[in-house]
């Protein structure tokens, strides 16, 4: 099982120009003091930069996180949070993309995720 679905992290839009994920918030990605833990937010954005550049690339090349920086805005505690990805800038070997992690209409998060675009072995 992949962290994605252990997470619940459920896939709304895929494509070459923006990317949708949605994850419930539940007990398991909470920290002791009942909000949300920072490194989900972290892996909802990596998870989302990586499909999107996956999207963008043919089937003998593989995206690969090399960096990510995430703040986060206001503490979450329950319902669903939606993350969008968007490309920053898309080159040969490295692709940037800016996730906006949303609780409804308020941000909660920001991430700018670092790809390495590599020969899939």
């Amino acid at each position: 099982m992949s962290l994605a679905n252990y997470l619940g992290i459920k896939q709304q839009e895929i494509s070459r120009s923006k990317v949708i994920l949605t994850l419930p918030v539940t007990e398991n990605v909470l920290q002791p003091f009942g909000i949300l833990h920072g490194g989900v937010n972290a892996v909802l954005a990596e998870e989302a930069a990586s499909l999107g550049a996956m999207a963008r690339l043919d089937a003998s090349h593989v995206a690969v996180g090399v960096d990510i920086d995430t703040h986060h805005f206001r503490p979450v505690t329950s319902g669903t949070l939606t993350a969008t990805a968007t490309p920053e800038n898309i080159g040969k070997t490295l692709q940037t993309w800016r996730v906006e992690t949303r609780m409804g209409s308020r941000l909660t998060s920001i991430s700018t995720v670092t790809l390495a675009v590599r020969e899939r072995r």
